[in-house]
């Protein structure tokens, strides 16, 4: 799974990366938690747009819009034929940018945070799916974080681990046409594994309130 991750990035960076035309405005994040602001990026077909969504996603026929907190990931397996995310898999994709996530590993003396990275890049986004929820005025645009089964790198630390797509696949990833759903998890199961690197945090960022540096800081 994928239950925090951060952003520290730089912002020209990101306008250069995903050809933006208009800024964004998303601050540094250390920690980011289920049910907070997300940074993502969508397309319209002609051009690229970014803008913050909640993470945790709430189905546009959703009834409940508490869902959204146990809908943060999505089984890449089976996101294909799932009535909460086979729409989106076709229709609905966006790009989660994050510059790292956190695991926690089981150890003798209990859970130790380690935080993962791209071993040749910083910046990197996750296999988003997203929908828009409307309840008279109200409106909540969501998303969730594709997972699927960890690969030999992360298994000692999670049997699942999140969709990073490569820099290669975001454009095909965000593309406005209208595909099958099934076509594109195939196209995500082909793709090629980053290599990833990791080390132990402090349990400092446990907490989901702890947001600045120290989240990051290395053991050692």
């Amino acid at each position: 799974m994928c239950g925090r991750f951060t952003f520290v990035a730089d912002p020209e960076q990101v306008m250069e990366a995903y050809q933006l035309e208009e800024p964004f405005d998303f601050p540094t994040r250390y920690n980011i938690a289920p049910t907070q602001e997300v940074l993502t990026i969508v397309s319209d077909g002609t051009s690229n747009r970014a803008g913050t969504m909640k993470w945790g996603l709430v189905p546009s026929w959703s009834k409940d819009p508490s869902i959204g907190s146990k809908m943060i990931n999505a089984r890449l397996e089976t996101a294909d034929q799932k009535p909460s995310f086979k729409r989106l898999m076709g229709r609905r994709r966006c790009l989660i940018l994050a510059d790292s996530f956190y695991e926690w590993k089981k150890t003798d003396d209990g859970k130790q945070p380690i935080r993962i990275s791209l071993e040749n890049r910083d910046l990197f986004a996750f296999a988003g799916l997203w929908d828009r929820w409307t309840d008279g005025e109200e409106e909540r645009v969501t998303c969730t974080i594709l997972t699927k089964e960890a690969n030999e790198f992360m298994s000692p630390m999670h049997h699942r681990m999140p969709v990073i797509l490569p820099r290669s696949a975001e454009k095909d990833w965000l593309e406005h046409d209208v595909k099958q759903a099934s076509d594109m998890k195939d196209f995500i199961m082909k793709l090629p594994d980053e290599k990833l690197a990791a080390y132990e945090v402090s349990q400092y960022v446990n907490n989901p309130r702890n947001d600045d540096q120290d989240c990051i800081a290395s053991l050692t």
